[in-house]
């Protein structure tokens, strides 16, 4: 039995969490009876701690094979009656729309939460969108959480909502939120969560046109007992200033955090009231129109997109409240993360007082650059500069969503674009129609079975012209080593069943489909130079396991370890055309760092007499 404090601490009891850990703990008070998801980062931690838990019986958690699976399980268990969870990064949202916007229109009588974790400032993705759009587009009541504290009370009361409102309802996070650290006190956690028994009604449940249009109807009453439901929230908070003022702040999400910091730092406390937003759709109306009446000039503070400026504005206007409102300018725009310094900056220039910091300090433009970089020993290294040995720039390379993406960087350069996960052969295929031209596309094992395998049966079935190189590497690697289907089975364990890649592909169709070892850069070759003047859909599946999960999951590491054996031209080429970054100078020589070489002997094989193996 665990003692882990999540699943076994007792009202009172605090504890520092992850702003993910708090939102598990939230979710086990509540009662979660199904978590499913597909990881991505910031979100991952969550279902990889329900993951770690276990559970104990209380909940039953899966790795779905994409976001739009994983919500269509998430919302078929809360039809069954079930409280559940579903988690996503908040580009996943795109692909999990079409169920969620249907279950929104039906509804689910066990209740289910989405947790969308958006990404400000691209850390780890590859676009900025603000998922408070989805909430308002598809009309789900929706909580941001500011403190690891409010992550777990409003997961907790976000699900109570769920059930009671039998829809579902969104938690946004962002990176900020979810990988802050901070005291959690502890709720109850129930013995036990009844399920909603499951009445048969399909003039609710099956959407034909005309139970939408009533159900649409139903919808927007639902909308509005929750907009009375966020007038009373305590996640709704006013602050009023000890001293007169006719100034006032509308804030929401974690630009709440910076604005503490602001207003403490600047001792502007008093200077301002602030109504403070943690339930963030719909909107308390009543008590935003009241808080606008009281003020003169009132500013709205938001990270990402100017949503809640635009409804204060729309507000006021309906209204005919006549308060000057200010909210996105040159110093908070929609663009990046905000800081406590951006707030403070934006706050002195509203308030009319000096700024008590100065401009940020000016960055050293001859500090060393450090792009991310494949890891010392990836699989795909290897064959990437195998394929610049086949093709060169006389391919065009279309590359997908995964570690491998770090392959556009020189020397191996082979990502020319990529359009979203699983488009590498759909964007790949219409590129070489498009074109005439060569085109090796390439996709991941796990991005494979999210989306690429309905791209390589649109290949097949329209006869495009294109190479497509899968790269497994055995996990789930970017986002933590997360199981998928490709997994071995002994990895999987009894709940999981192996899928194999090279049946499905040539279940599809293919026909010519060879599968390989990666580190073996010589049949990598062979094998692309056999593909090279074929035409049709041809696919080559590179098979290593991750080197951080072998070396993790597997206790596999190398007894050996690469050294240069001879300097001279063939070490240097082998330096700028593979650029291992267990590479390094020495002076004018050439070495390998031996606790970084991971073992793969993928320099022997690319310059036999320029290095030798030895024993770790």
């Amino acid at each position: 039995m665990s003692d882990n404090p999540l699943l076994h601490g007792v009202a009172g009891e605090r504890h520092l969490l992850l702003g993910n850990e708090a939102i598990v703990r939230g979710a086990l008070e509540a009662g979660v009876h199904m978590i499913s998801c597909y990881p991505g980062t910031p979100s991952s931690e969550v279902p990889d701690t329900f993951h770690r838990l276990g559970g104990e019986g209380r909940y039953r958690m899966e790795y779905s094979v994409n976001e739009k699976v994983a919500l269509e399980v998430a919302a078929g268990a809360a039809l069954g009656g079930a409280m559940s969870l579903v988690t996503m990064k908040h580009v996943g949202l795109n692909v999990a729309a079409d169920p969620l916007f249907t279950s929104v229109y039906t509804g689910l009588p066990g209740g289910m939460l989405v947790l969308t974790a958006d990404d400000p400032g691209c850390h780890s993705s590859q676009n900025e969108q603000d998922n408070r759009a989805y909430a308002r587009f598809a009309m789900l009541p929706c909580f941001e959480p500011a403190t690891a504290q409010e992550a777990k009370d409003m997961t907790r009361e976000a699900l109570r909502l769920a059930r009671e409102l039998q829809q579902p309802v969104m938690l946004r996070t962002t990176t900020r939120v979810s990988h802050m650290r901070g005291p959690v006190a502890f709720g109850d956690l129930p013995t036990s969560q009844p399920k909603v028994p499951f009445t048969r009604d399909p003039g609710r449940f099956v959407p034909v046109p005309a139970v939408a249009l009533r159900r649409h109807e139903a919808l927007r009453h639902m909308l509005e007992h929750a907009r009375r439901k966020a007038e009373d929230s305590p996640f709704n908070t006013l602050r009023e200033a000890r001293t007169p003022t006719r100034l006032g702040i509308i804030v929401s999400g974690v630009a709440r955090d910076y604005l503490a910091d602001a207003l403490a730092v600047g001792g502007w406390e008093d200077r301002v009231h602030v109504l403070e937003l943690g339930m963030t759709w719909p909107l308390p109306e009543e008590r935003m129109a009241a808080f606008l009446r009281s003020c003169e000039r009132v500013l709205v503070l938001e990270e990402g997109a100017a949503l809640l400026e635009q409804d204060v504005r729309a507000l006021a206007q309906r209204c005919a409240i006549a308060t000057q409102l200010e909210g996105k300018d040159e110093i908070l725009t929609e663009l990046a993360e905000y800081s406590t310094t951006l707030v403070l900056r934006r706050l002195a220039k509203w308030l009319e007082l000096p700024c008590p910091v100065g401009s940020a300090p000016a960055v050293d433009k001859n500090l060393p650059g450090r792009p991310p970089n494949l890891c010392p020993g990836c699989s795909h290294r290897a064959v990437y500069y195998a394929t610049r040995q086949v093709f060169g720039d006389d391919a065009v390379y279309s590359s997908d969503i995964g570690c491998y993406t770090l392959g556009l960087l020189p020397p191996l350069r082979t990502a020319d674009f990529l359009v979203c996960m699983g488009s590498s052969v759909s964007a790949g295929s219409g590129f070489a129609r498009a074109s005439g031209g060569q085109v090796v596309a390439f996709i991941g094992d796990s991005t494979f079975f999210h989306s690429g395998m309905t791209g390589l049966a649109n290949a097949v079935f329209n006869k495009h012209d294109i190479i497509l190189v899968i790269l497994d590497n055995g996990t789930t690697a970017m986002t933590g080593h997360q199981p998928n289907p490709g997994m071995l089975q002994e990895k999987l364990g009894p709940n999981n069943a192996h899928l194999d890649i090279e049946a499905i592909v040539r279940a599809l169709g293919v026909e010519d489909c060879v599968t390989v070892r990666a580190y073996n850069v010589r049949a990598v070759i062979k094998a692309l130079e056999a593909m090279k003047d074929k035409t049709g859909v041809r696919v080559l599946i590179a098979q290593e396991p991750c080197v951080l999960y072998a070396r993790r999951q597997l206790k596999k590491t190398s007894p050996q370890v690469a050294e240069v054996a001879q300097q001279g031209a063939e070490a240097t080429r082998c330096l700028e055309q593979l650029a291992c970054p267990a590479f390094y100078r020495e002076g004018d020589n050439l070495a390998v760092d031996p606790s970084l070489c991971s073992g793969c002997m993928v320099c022997l094989q690319v310059a036999p007499k320029a290095f030798t193996a030895r024993k770790r």
